[in-house]
């Protein structure tokens, strides 16, 4: 315990209402992402659809699917932290380590793909469908922003969560003091919650293609 705080349960205290702070800052970063699309989407609807064509659904829906089974695994691991059970904690940290690298690969693959037919916004931009490539480009520049931001939640994720593993094993929490990991719990639902958001509307903007 820290010697600023009376006992274990005000530390605690103080340590969650750090976190939901920082998620409050969280939402409103996220938030302006979200406002700016949406302006733009509506007076560029056409071009916004029609650039989401290209964004591959199967694997948007994989890494959903991905993200939602690593928040399963996560609160699963707060709750064997409550219960003191360090090889449960230790198991379910790694299976969302494991799921948030999987959602990473995923990621580049699809990077990789807007790459080799050069949909990154900047001077080799090409588009030869439907549309201004102009305002189609500003599509593209909100989906790298968006979820290259987002991207980048998840790799501060997997460092957090092998800093996690590291001091599991060195006996660091017990029952009564498991805050660390339950703070990282609500930052890695936030960070499944994002992508919830983000998928519908980047994927489904203009209803199921293929």
């Amino acid at each position: 315990m820290r010697h600023q705080f009376d006992d274990m349960d005000q530390q605690n205290s103080a340590a969650s209402l750090g976190m939901w702070l920082f998620m409050m800052t969280e939402v409103m970063f996220f938030g302006g992402f979200f406002l700016g699309y949406s302006i733009y989407r509506s007076e560029y609807f056409e071009s916004f659809v029609n650039g989401s064509h290209h964004l591959a659904m199967f694997l948007g829906g994989l890494n959903t699917v991905v993200l939602i089974t690593s928040s399963v695994t996560m609160a699963f691991a707060v709750r064997a932290a409550q219960l003191g059970k360090k090889k449960h904690i230790t198991a379910f940290l790694v299976m969302t380590l494991l799921l948030a690298c999987t959602f990473m690969v995923v990621k580049f693959i699809e990077y990789k793909d807007k790459w080799d037919h050069h949909l990154i916004p900047g001077m080799d931009f090409v588009w030869t469908d439907p549309g201004d490539p102009r305002t189609v480009q500003l599509f593209y520049g909100f989906y790298f922003c968006m979820t290259g931001m987002h991207g980048l939640h998840v790799i501060i994720g997997v460092g957090l969560i092998i800093w996690l593993l590291i001091r599991v094993k060195q006996n660091k929490f017990t029952s009564e003091y498991y805050a660390p990991i339950e703070n990282f719990g609500l930052y890695w639902h936030f960070v499944d919650l994002i992508w919830i958001f983000l998928f519908p509307l980047l994927y489904l903007i203009g209803g199921l293609h293929e």
